[in-house]
């Protein structure tokens, strides 16, 4: 079965996927950090047990794995395909893995908190993913009870997540906002807004790839529909703002952008050794290319579905033997001339 970040993006669009998270905990256990090794592994085979029927219950099939028995590449793969947070890498004891064949879906269960759903998918469709989510959460809520306080909401492990226990998420490709001179201010209006935006990818201040995660800031004080419909607001205004600019560029320099989107596809289709640095940014070109019309692959393509194969923990799994820098260059560079459709 495809995975959802395998499909092709919506033209017209700059919103590359968007995903809800929930964080939930049993009321009968403490929080995952104050539990003893014994509580650890009857919370993760009880809520297990509790999760059986979710398949038939969701319509899809699903998967069961604990997470203490893979390998720290394993788990670390599965980060970067977006299942898994980096906290839970590192985390000791026993906790588990509920995932959908596609993986669009996955339950991590007793790891920053007894219970995390997450659902993913391509495009703007917070909303879709949000009652699917919430589907997942009421079957979980009819089995066990969830620690909540009248006044406060969901308890959780971190502060943050107190309420709703709600995270919205959307991430966008924005080549050419994030480079305009008011980008500063206009994120700093968003924060006053209740909502975040930062770099998916990149080290210190650069952002490799130009892709950018627009998120809810609270969790208490707010409705679940509320938080969903002001993140939903701010990714489709970002979204606009990047088309008006790109639709400017376009007319201005037309032929300089084509030459760019060009170039790009040519180094990717040919390149013997890339950095993860200069492959995102010239995956960046094609993503915006495509999206543009300004070139088309005779196959449909999914540029995000490549940005996730060159992350190093992928490439070092695919290779199954240790790789050096220059190795894992290369690698990458094999992956995307494989993989990288011809255009018309």
């Amino acid at each position: 079965m495809d995975r959802w970040y395998e499909a092709p993006g919506q033209p017209g669009s700059n919103v590359v996927y968007s995903r809800i998270r929930l964080v939930r905990n049993w009321k009968e256990y403490p929080f995952p950090s104050r539990m003893t090794k014994e509580q650890d592994s009857e919370l993760t085979a009880r809520l297990c047990e509790s999760f059986k029927g979710i398949g038939p219950a969701d319509g899809t099939k699903y998967r069961f794995a604990y997470l203490d028995r893979m390998t720290d590449l394993e788990k670390t793969s599965l980060v970067e395909r977006r299942v898994l947070n980096r906290g839970i890498v590192k985390k000791q004891g026993t906790s588990g893995l509920i995932l959908s064949e596609d993986e669009s879906v996955g339950v991590i269960i007793n790891g920053e908190d007894h219970i995390r759903i997450q659902v993913c998918d391509t495009g703007l469709k917070t909303t879709e993913c949000y009652e699917r989510a919430e589907r997942i959460d009421d079957f979980i809520d009819s089995r066990i009870e969830y620690a909540f306080d009248r006044k406060y909401g969901y308890l959780t492990s971190y502060p943050t997540n107190v309420g709703t226990g709600l995270r919205v998420s959307v991430v966008l490709h924005l080549p050419l906002l994030s480079t305009w001179k008011n980008f500063n201010s206009l994120t700093a209006d968003m924060g006053r807004f209740g909502t975040s935006i930062r770099g998916l990818y990149g080290e210190g201040g650069e952002n490799f790839g130009a892709l950018y995660r627009i998120s809810n800031q609270k969790t208490l004080g707010q409705t679940e529909r509320e938080i969903v419909d002001l993140v939903t607001k701010t990714a489709a205004e970002l979204d606009q703002k990047e088309q008006n600019l790109r639709s400017d560029a376009g007319r201005r320099r037309s032929l300089a952008r084509l030459d760019e989107v060009y170039k790009s596809y040519g180094v990717l289709k040919y390149a013997r050794r890339l950095t993860r640095k200069d492959a995102m940014n010239l995956l960046s070109q094609i993503m915006a290319g495509i999206n543009d019309g300004m070139i088309e692959t005779k196959e449909p393509c999914s540029v995000f579905g490549l940005v996730l194969g060159i992350q190093p923990a992928n490439l070092l799994r695919m290779a199954k033997k240790p790789l050096d820098k220059d190795e894992l260059d290369a690698a990458r560079a094999d992956f995307l001339r494989e993989r990288l459709p011809e255009i018309r």
